[in-house]
């Protein structure tokens, strides 16, 4: 009789231990798909940066420097690690010298009502709106994973199946202001 108590315990660890296991490879699987949708939408501003740039750079030729540091931070970022905090990092640069780019608009009349221009910002826009929810939803995934890795009893056996804590899409006090206030966009 205590022989199938034993056995009948055993089996309820080991069935435990396997739910716990797929509830921590699920919520690793949605901080992924999470960072992902993350990578999507930063793909998809990589792409807009350059017609942005051509555009401004027809009406704001000899603002040079503004222009290049636009680039640069679009390539920064194109080529940042593939972790969080790196990515988050580049992209906050990016986002401040995208700032300064729209608001060249400001000292020049012709640019700003520009349809091409217009329509970039607009996009551009857009794009800012779907990358913040992306990164709400990512910070979410990640906080309800590194909450399951940090839960007793599953904090004892976690590490040793490979599951590490990851990191939030945060860019620091400065970054977090940037990415907070998207470029304007004026009409």
């Amino acid at each position: 009789m205590s022989l199938w108590i034993g056995l009948g315990a055993l089996a309820a660890v080991a069935i435990w231990l396997v739910g716990s296991y797929n509830t921590l490879v699920g919520l690793r699987q949605r901080a992924h798909q999470a960072f992902a949708d993350i990578d999507v939408q930063l793909t998809q501003r990589h792409d807009l940066i350059p017609n942005l740039v051509e555009t401004v750079k027809g009406y704001a030729g000899h603002e040079r420097g503004t222009l290049e540091a636009v680039i640069a931070a679009r390539n920064s970022a194109m080529g940042a690690g593939g972790g969080a905090h790196e990515k988050a990092q580049a992209e906050g640069l990016l986002t401040g010298a995208l700032g300064r780019l729209m608001a060249l608009a400001e000292a020049y009349p012709d640019l700003k009502a520009n349809t091409n221009f217009q329509a970039l910002q607009g996009e551009l826009s857009d794009i800012e709106n779907k990358l913040a929810a992306a990164r709400r939803f990512f910070n979410n995934a990640v906080s309800e994973y590194n909450a399951a890795l940090q839960a007793f009893p599953t904090l004892l056996y976690a590490a040793s199946m490979g599951f590490q804590p990851r990191d939030f899409f945060d860019v620091g006090e400065d970054g977090r202001k940037r990415l907070e206030a998207p470029p304007a966009v004026k009409f």
